[in-house]
Formats: C-alpha cells, structure tokens, sequence
C-alpha cells in the first residue's frame, strides 16, 4: 500500500457537478486505507461538518478545504470574463485560524465578490491567508492558464507571488486525467518548481468514486446545464479518470516524481484542524438596564409578567395557588440560569414585544415551549401552564442539558419585519438565516433523468407516475411497494436503465434555499462559526443546515410565518373598524357558547386544525363543550391515536364506562377518558408510580420511544423497581409500563396541542360572533388559489353571506367585508365584495388607477370610467374583463351593453382626453361635448349560463350561482361527498359524489369498445372521471357536456390530485335516485358511510386500545397479528363476499387478513392489497356483514 492523501476532492455539495456523496466516499477512503482525506468544493463549505464527522468514523484524518473562485482584479469589479478572468486555487486549513480564514473567505466571495460565482480577490485573500495551506490549482488555475497559454514568466511571477503570501505552505499542484493539455502543463510546473525550489503535490480533481461513476457525474452536468446526453454542444468532460484513485494508482501516475506524492502526505500530516461539537454559542442579549446582569433582569421582567398574568384573577387570592405559581416561577428560572439561558429568554422577550408594539400578532406557541410558566410570564407564549397542567421538564429538562427550542409562529405577512429587526439590532455580522438543500426525490429524479436521456415524455411520465406519491418514498421502496414499477426496474429496456440511473442520482443535492424559519443570533461574528453567502432582503445565508449548526452549537431560533395569524390580524382590525370594539382575546370567554356550537355542527371550513373532512365528522360525533375536548381532537386526529377516537367519544358522552389502567391514575387520564393521549401523562404516570423525578420522567419518555429492546429492558426494571418502593405490584408496574411503551410511539405534545387549540378556538369564535370580518379575512389568504376560494365562496353561502362581485365603485385589491346597514334593516347580515385583483388580466397597476381615481369622486357611467382611468394600464382587455365579470354593474346597463358600447366608449375616451390636451385649458373651463359620450346600445342580457360561464372564466369559480345549486338537499340528503372532501380519501377507496360535465371525450380502446374521459365539477373544484367500456355504455345517452350526474366510483389518488375511476353514473334527477343510491350503499360502503375519518396511512402501525379485548389486540411483543374473518355457510353468497372486499379494501392497514371457510373447512391468507387495519368501526362493519364473533385479531 502506498502512502497517498487526495488533497482535491468534491462531494455532492459540489452541486451538480459533484457525483460523490460523502458517507460513500469516506467509506471508500477507508476501503482504500487512507490515513487522511481533504474536501474542496467548489467556492462552498456546505459539506465541511458531515464531511468532518464521516471521516472521523472511518478513522480518517479529515482535512477541510475549498477551490476557491480568485478574481484577477478586485472582487467590487464586475466585467466580462474575457476582461476580468476568475482561476480556481485550492486552499486547505492547517489549523483553527485556517478553518477560520477559509469561512471568512467564502464568506467574502459571496457576499462581496458574487458575479456568477463567489470570487475572492488576492486582497482578501492575503488579508486571510494565515493558517491556510495553498495548492496551485487544477487546468483552471491563473497558473495553469498561464502556461497553457506559454507565458511561463507570468507563470513564473504568479508563483513567486503566492509563495511570498504562503512561504512554504504554498505547492505547485500537478494533475494527470489522460487529458493532452495537461501534460503541457505539468511540464511546465515542474520546471518552475526545480527553479523556483517550490514543493510540488499530486491531485487527482476527484469529482466522483469509482471509475464508472463518471456517466452519472455527466447526467448530473445536464440536469445542472438544462441539456441532453446527446447534445453535441453541452459542456462536457472529456475524461472519465475524476474518480477516488488508489495510492498505488496516483503513485503509478507520478512516478517520474516521487516527492509530489509524499508531499501529500506531509501536507495532511501538518494539518491539525479539530471541530469543537457539543458546546453551546449562545448569543448575549443587550442592552441591559446599567448594574443589572442577564440573570436580574429576567427575574424583573417575569415578576411584572406573573402580576400582569395573574394578579387579577381570582385564584390569586388563594394563598396555596400563589405560592404554587411563585416556587414554580422561581424553580423554572433557576433551571434556565443553571443552563446560561438567561440571555436566550431575553432576545426572544425582546422580538416578541417588538412584535406586540408594532401590531404584528404572534402564536401562541408552538411545541413544548407552550409548557414554560416564564414563557407565558414574558407573553412569549400566551397558553397558561398552570391551568392547563403543562410540565416545563418537557421543554427544559433539567437533567438532560440541550438547547431550549422556542418556535414562534408570526402573521405571514409581517414575520420579515421581526426579522429585520433582529438584524438591525445586533448587526448583519451576528444574524443570518439558515440554509437548507432542495434535492433530487424519487419522482424528481426519474423525470430529470428521463429528460436527459432524451426518453419519450410519455413513457417517462408513466414510469414516475408508478412511484407512489407520499412523504419520503424512495425508488428502493417504490420497488418493493408497485410491483409493476419493479417489473420495469428489473426489466432489460431503456426504463431499466433509466430507473437504474434515477436510483443514482435519487437524494443528490439539487439547489440551496432558505429554511422557512430558522434564525441564527450570535454575540460574535457569525463567520467565526460558520461560513455565509447572500440570502434575501440582506438577510445572509449560513452555508451550515439546520443539524450541522446545531452539531457545532449555535443556537438556532425558528421564526415561523402562520397564515392563520394574519387572518386573525386582519379580521381584527375589521372588527375594529366596522365596530369600534379592540377585542382583546384575555376577555374572552373560553367556554363561549356559540363557538363550541359551531363546532358541534362540524361547521369548521377555515377553521385552524379543525377544517379537514374527517376532522369535521369527529366533531359531530364529539360535541365538544370545553378547551379540554379541542386539545385532545387536535391530538387525537393523527395516525395511530385515531384509533382511540370512537373510544374516547363513547366514554364522553357516557356510553361506556371508563377504566384506569390503576386507580392512583385516575388524576392524571380523566381529562382522557382512561386513554394515554399525551407524553406529559407517560411522564406524569412514571413520576405517580415509580417516584421519578419529572426531569428523569422525560428521559423515560425519550428511551422508550426508540423502541430498542436493550433500552426497554433497562428502563423496565427501573420502572419496576421503583414502583415496587411506592408500594404497587411487580404485576402493577409491569403492566403499566406495557402501556407506556405501547403509547410512546403515539403521545402527542400536550403543551403543543394546547397552543394550537387557542389558534383552533380563536378562529371559531371569529367565525361564530364575525362571520363576514372572518370569511373576508380567509377569502383574502388564499387570493390565487381557486380552489379554496371555491370552496370559501361556498362556505359563505351555507352561512347565508353574500359574496357580492368585483365593483369598481366598491371593491379594493383584495375581499372587502361590507358591514350591515343595522338602520335600514334590523336583519342585515351584511356581505363580502370580490376583490379586483380577484378577476383574470387585471393587474396591481391597473386596480391602483381605480382606487386611485375611485377616491376622487366614485365613477356614475362606462364612457366616465373610460376617461378617467389610465389608459396605459387599464387598456380594452382589462376593462373588458372588468366588465364580463360584473365589476360595472353598478353602472347604467347592463353586461352585454356595456361590452357592446366598450370598443367606440374606448375611442370616445381618446378623443377627449386628446382635445383636452391640445386646447391645454382649465378643467373648469372645459365643456363637455355630446359626442364623447357613447350611448348604450340595446341587445339581451346575458343568460344565467352565460354569465355563470363568464364568472368561472374570469374568476374561476361560480359566483351567482351554480347549476347544482337545485339540488341541495337532495345531495345533503343523499350524504355526497364534495370533490375537495375526496382529496383526503384513500386510494382504492369507494365515493359517492356529484357533478357537472364540463368536458367529455370519447376514447376507443384496443378492443374496439367505446369508453370515456370526462371532467367533472361542483362549486369548488373538478376532477376526471373515467368511465370504462361497461359503465360508459349505461351512461354514454345521459353523460352530455352541462349534465348533472350522480357518480359511485373508485378513487385514483395521483401525484398532486387525484382521479376517479366510475363504477356507476345516474342523472342527479332521476326520479328513482334515492333508491338506486340506498342499493349502491347497501352493496359496498362509500366514504362517509366508513368508519375511517380521514384516508388510511398504511405507512402507519396499527394501534393498540388502552384495554384491549382479547378479540380485537394483539398481545405486546408477539410476532405481527393477523385478522382472521370466519365465513359460515350462511354469508357465504356472492353479494356479501363482493360486500366483504369492498370494505377490506376501505380499511387499508398493515395486518394480513385471513378468510375461514366453514363450508369447505378452507383458509385462506389473502395478498397485500387486502391489508386491513382492524379499527373498531371495521370490527362493528364486519359483524354487521358475517355476524357476531367473525373476526378476530391475533
């Protein structure tokens, strides 16, 4: 083995160009037994931290670099490449002060010298060259050039010039790729460094691992450049020797030179860098009142809070309540001092009540942090943690020291301020936002791939659509997931190789962005910690994630920006204006009437947390009548504890008789209903049994969510033993335990539940008291997005709100809310106008010329607001659509009038405006002439189809009206799902539904039969429906372009919507409908009809009841269960097996499921695609079905 160090080497944060990942190629280093290794991306340091630890685990020496981008000129200059050259130069940090100077270095190119690359300039770098070794460079060094171009004097001057920055930590660097001009230069560097007595230092410019990874580094070039593999004018690299050589291989290489490759060897051994991890870099808040410390003037700060909070309630009077509240406070404080958190609290205090004085409303809370009593003292959080039995060791643990976590949630469209004022505050130097890497996901990747192989699109399209669309899928798992997709993998064609290549380039690094909220604050300059580059709004970037910032201790802070704040905002300061009355949410009532009625009637669209589908039918069954009720929905209403649901409603209300695991429990889960539901109840319930501190609680917490046997053993017998010193049983203790484990997989954040469930209830309560203020305010959030327009559009006419069209006399940019003459009718409600910019080709500048104009005098005809308006801006097509979408109906005429009169108004306009110009009199001084006003010719109006068709086209949506709109309640009646409501259904899963045809087209199949694709709408949105031979050749004489129709299908769900596949189609008045429909369901169950409230996740593991019955639970730690079903001869008939899979495949879950066959005394173990998740309601259903006793799960 030969003694070599790759001192030239890109990772994958090389972006695009680099093809080698960075666990991979320690892992190879390692393979190839090197002592050290170096990193040099190109101008970045994104990879340093990974890079560092990676080696270190393969017992590498890791040696931090970078090929700098140097500019010939001064990096403040920015001309053409051709007149100011950028070289490339390899730097690599001998040491701390090194590691330093190279951050502040790339730093510097990016922030100073960025001009299509991040170029230093021979200025900067001499002023940050200490501890820096210096390499020459590759082909594009200034050196390399130099002689390539023979003008070895300059060449010779160059090197003399570096030499006297570095001294003897400056090397010629020599490469050999196979590539001719290379070896002119070599040549050349070797000659200088006999002449010059300059050491010379081997590099193989490795941009990928082995040898055959040069194709994928050349797609990787493509994807970057936007180019094909066989297009003959890309950029391309005209060597496949750019991979991790061997030390045998380099030596080979160099053999004319020996010393170049042991001086690789004395470079990395002169190398000493060691990265600090687990310290803390905390920021230093100031300016502290004179003579007090951190520490003193937080205590201050939280006395006037806690007097604040609490001094006017009535508990305070109660001496036991007080001194409760004042030892926490002072407990609470102690902890964050004993940490060195004092500082932290006070910069968060600082930008929250900077927030507060500026109007800008924030969260409140997020995350454990809601569970801190000096958080909710300091109004950082406004979630009491003492009324709500919140634990700060779940947010501070005082025996397991790490950074505090504060996320602050702000309104969306004012989160920047805070920002900039974190930045003027403490300096640009000591703030910047936090990178984070956009890369390349299964579905991505094959369709990059796919377009650089130059593949048919379709075929591409196909392949990528097989890949199933959800969080974190991966080709690997997509293989085993569709077996057609790994039939195509496997297969010998071009998608073979396609796939094979996605796979490769699958999870590389695509793009640097910004994370959408963290923050780093630091005392010192940032660039001591971490390198920068330009951001947005002169907010700088780290070059470090999130995880490597927090590897090396700074403190990261999330300032997060939440839609639902501005909603709050903006309805407030409506109310405000319409009113007269600040609300101020400490006044209000949380046991508010009208708004846990709202909810009850699973009226929630718009509502934070509570608006999906199935979280509406929760409610319903629910009821909620307090706080406590929306914390535990907004907990339960996930994977896994959705399970608890039906459970947890039946003990509410009654139904069943609630048990306690242990009686001694009762305090702790009676707010549940005997149902684990939080991890502050496990911590709770390892402190009541076995006496553990809260603090060690949470590390309990935290083991046995791992669920690693070794720990779970441990931890058993220290809960067991401790619960054995209060006196419980082993039998007790072990029992319970079984329990908290069972439910650390599914507990929720009680702190964090309860902070959203103030967001939940304060959008309710505007919603129940402020409707129009409400509604006006969500309208206005989701401006652009049609669909939930639609769909608010719709909400506001169940709630009886007029959503009135665009008016140019009345409308502003955006959803105008318009208070109800009270004096004219006692029961006006009120009404929300459309906004301008709401209506398709009218832009800003065009509505700010009718505000503008508007706020003269309002406009009283067409030819009046022709004149007026700037023609420049608002020109034919605006005023037109204007006028089609009914935003001058407030004018004389009607809407075909006045496009009939728009084109000679227009004309008329012109003349006018042209004339007054000419005679250049006062406006007073000028008479109107009759001739500039048009009048309006005399045609029909438009149609109700007409103008409904002008409102989708210019609005997307129906806003007067909807051809459904007479079938109501016959669809309330008939339970039909809206087409949003089937977004959240499970693919596979049975609907029924209504629409109208927009579009159809006929198709003909290979077979010669006649099928169809049609596009089916309701107010809010449309999707496809597919109706194959057999179903179209029912409904081909019904299913007509504006025909409403009933429709029971299947549901495709897709990469970003989903299709629907028909099983049966009906006019929506057919005379016989209810009962065909009452037919249909009694066949196979529809998705309200179900007992699943949102789409199955089969992702996730089945869940346990707290009690389970030995019919329906597996017993803890048995090899995974089974459904078994029992099919006796009575149920064995065709109708109730089709039923019977029909509602397997409703329950989509983990859990193989096993038919008996009583007649045949058969069993049968059915496929994948009949995997069940055995909830309740599944049990119920399938009784109901096969009768009592059918089913069992073990």
């Amino acid at each position: 083995m030969c003694d070599f160090v790759h001192l030239h080497v890109h990772s994958e944060y090389s972006l695009l160009d680099g093809a080698a990942r960075i666990k991979e190629m320690t892992a190879r280093a390692a393979e190839l037994g090197m002592k050290s290794l170096a990193l040099t991306d190109h101008g970045v340091m994104y990879g340093a931290v990974p890079f560092y630890k990676a080696c270190l685990e393969h017992g590498i020496k890791p040696i931090i670099g970078m090929e700098a981008y140097i500019t010939a000129g001064s990096r403040h200059d920015k001309q053409s490449r051709k007149e100011q050259p950028t070289y490339h130069l390899t730097l690599l940090a001998k040491n701390e002060k090194g590691y330093r100077n190279l951050m502040k270095l790339t730093s510097i190119g990016h922030l100073e010298g960025f001009y299509y690359r991040p170029r230093i300039d021979f200025e900067a770098l001499t002023e940050h060259a200490e501890g820096l070794i210096c390499l020459s460079g590759c082909m594009s060094s200034e050196l390399s050039r130099q002689l390539m171009d023979d003008k070895y004097d300059e060449a010779k001057a160059t090197a003399i010039r570096y030499r006297e920055l570095f001294g003897s930590d400056y090397y010629l660097e020599i490469q050999d790729h196979g590539i001719l001009e290379q070896k002119k230069v070599t040549a050349g560097v070797i000659k200088l460094s006999e002449e010059l007595g300059i050491d010379l230092a081997a590099t193989n410019d490795s941009h990928y691992i082995c040898e055959d990874d040069h194709s994928l580094q050349d797609v990787l070039l493509c994807i970057g450049t936007g180019k094909t593999i066989d297009d003959p004018d890309r950029f391309k690299i005209s060597t496949n020797q750019l991979f991790l050589k061997s030390g045998e291989e380099m030596s080979d290489l160099f053999r004319h030179v020996p010393e170049a490759i042991a001086n690789t060897v004395k470079i990395a051994d002169s190398c000493s860098l060691k990265l600090e991890f687990g310290r803390h870099i905390l920021p230093s808040f100031s300016p502290l009142p004179t003579g007090s410390s951190a520490a003193q003037y937080l205590w201050e700060l939280c006395q006037r809070g806690l007097s604040e909070r609490y001094g006017g309630l009535a508990e305070w009077k109660d001496a036991d309540f007080r001194k409760t509240t004042e030892e926490r406070l002072q407990y609470e404080l102690r902890v964050i001092g004993e940490m060195g958190f004092d500082d932290y609290f006070l910069i968060v205090w600082d930008f929250i009540r900077f927030a507060h004085e500026h109007g800008i409303v924030t969260g409140p809370g997020r995350g454990s942090s809601a569970g801190s009593l000096v958080a909710y003292v300091l109004k950082i959080t406004d979630v009491d943690p003492i009324k709500h039995k919140l634990l700060f060791e779940r947010f501070l643990n005082p025996e397991r020291v790490s950074m505090p976590d504060i996320d602050i949630d702000f309104s969306d469209e004012r989160r920047e301020e805070v920002i900039r004022y974190v930045v003027e505050k403490y300096g640009a130097e000591h703030v910047a936002q936090i990178i984070t890497f956009g890369t390349l996901a299964a579905r991505a990747a094959v369709r990059d791939v796919g377009r650089v192989l130059n593949l048919p699109y379709g075929d591409v399209d196909k392949t990528a659509k097989l890949i199933p669309g959800m969080p974190g899928m991966s080709i690997e798992r997509a293989m085993k997931e569709s077996s057609e997709f790994r039939t195509l993998a496997e297969g010998g064609s071009g998608t073979a190789e396609l796939i094979a290549m996605a796979r490769r380039v699958e999870g590389m690094p695509r793009h640097a962005s910004t994370h959408a909220a963290g923050v780093v604050i630091s005392s010192d300059p940032l660039t001591d910690y971490v390198p920068l580059q330009e951001g947005t709004d002169g907010v700088p970037l780290t070059q470090y994630s999130m995880e490597n910032l927090e590897a090396i201790g700074l403190l990261k802070m999330d300032f997060l920006g939440l839609r639902t704040l501005s909603i709050i905002e903006r309805s407030l300061a409506t109310i405000r204006e319409q009113t007269g009355r600040e609300l101020r949410w400490e006044e209000v009532s949380y046991e508010d009437g009208p708004t846990y009625e709202l909810m009850g009637r699973g009226d929630t669209t718009g509502i934070f947390q509570l608006e999906s589908s199935g979280m509406r039918r929760v409610l319903k069954e629910m009821k909620p009548n307090s706080f406590e009720d929306i914390v535990s929905a907004v907990a339960l209403f996930r994977p896994g504890p959705m399970e608890f649901i039906p459970q947890f409603i039946r003990a509410k209300h009654g139904l069943v008789a609630v048990e306690y695991p242990h009686s001694n429990l009762e305090p702790i889960l009676k707010d549940t209903y005997g149902i684990i539901v939080y991890q502050e109840q496990i911590m709770q319930i390892a402190s009541t049994m076995a006496g553990f501190t809260l603090g060690q609680a949470d590390l309990l917490r935290r083991a046995v969510s791992k669920k690693k046997r070794e720990v779970l053993d441990e931890q058993r017998k220290y809960f067991v033993q401790g619960s054995l010193k209060q006196g419980y049983s082993e039998e007790e203790a072990n029992g319970v335990y079984d329990l908290i484990v069972r439910f650390a997989d599914y507990g929720f954040c009680r702190a964090h539940a309860a902070a959203y469930a103030v967001l939940a209830f304060q959008t309710a309560y505007l919603k129940a008291h402020y409707p129009i203020a409400f509604m006006a305010s969500m309208l206005t959030a989701v401006v652009g997005n049609q669909r939930k327009t639609a769909e608010y559009v719709d909400e506001c006419r169940k709630m009886g709100i007029a959503v009135l069209p665009p008016d140019v006399n009345e409308s502003g940019i955006l959803f105008t809310p318009i208070a109800a003459d009270t004096k004219a009718d006692a029961d006006a409600k009120g009404a929300i106008r459309f906004g301008l910019a709401g209506v398709k080709n009218v832009g800003t500048q065009a509505i700010e010329s009718v505000l503008r104009e508007r706020r003269e005098s309002p406009f009283e005809s067409l030819s009046d607001f022709c004149r007026r308006v700037d023609p420049r801006v608002c020109n034919k097509r605006v005023i037109e659509s204007l006028v089609q979408a009914g935003a001058l109906e407030s004018l004389p005429g009607h809407r075909s009038q006045q496009l009939a009169a728009l084109e000679p108004t227009l004309a008329a306009a012109a003349v006018w405006r042209k004339e007054r110009e000419e005679l250049q009199i006062e406006l007073f001084d000028f008479e109107e002439s009759p001739n500039w006003n048009v009048d309006l010719p005399v045609v029909p109006p438009y149609s109700q189809t007409q103008m409904l068709d002008l409102e989708r086209e210019l609005m997307g949506l129906y806003l007067s009206g909807h051809p459904l709109d007479a079938f109501d309640g016959l669809m309330e009646e008939l339970r039909l799902d809206r087409l949003v409501d089937i977004a959240d259904a499970a693919d596979g899963s049975t609907v029924f539904t209504s629409g109208m045809v927009v579009s159809l087209k006929p198709f003909m199949t290979k077979k010669g039969q006649s099928m169809a694709f049609l596009e089916i709408e309701d107010r809010i949105m449309g999707t496809e429906l597919v109706a194959f031979p057999t179903v179209w050749a029912k409904a081909s004489s019904i299913a007509k372009k504006g025909s409403l129709l009933f429709v029971r299908a299947k549901v495709q769900q897709g990469d970003e919507d989903y299709k629907l596949l028909a099983d049966d189609i009906l006019p929506l008045d057919a005379p016989d409908l209810k009962l065909q429909v009452e037919r249909l369901r009694r066949m196979g169950q529809g998705m309200r009809s179900g007992g699943n409230y949102t789409k199955p996740k089969p992702s996730s593991p089945p869940a346990q009841t707290l009690r389970p019955t030995p019919t329906v639970a597996p017993p803890a730690n048995s090899s995974p269960a089974r459904v078994y079903i029992r099919i006796d001869n009575q149920h064995e008939q065709p109708a109730t097996l089709i039923r019977l899979k029909l509602l397997l495949k409703s329950y989509f879950g983990e859990l193989t499921t096993v038919l008996r066959y009583e007649r045949e005394k058969r069993t049968v173990a059915l496929s994948e695609e009949f995997n069940v998740n055995p909830t309740q309601e599944f049990i119920v259903e399938m009784e109901k079905l096969l009768g009592e006793g059918s089913i069992r799960v073990k």
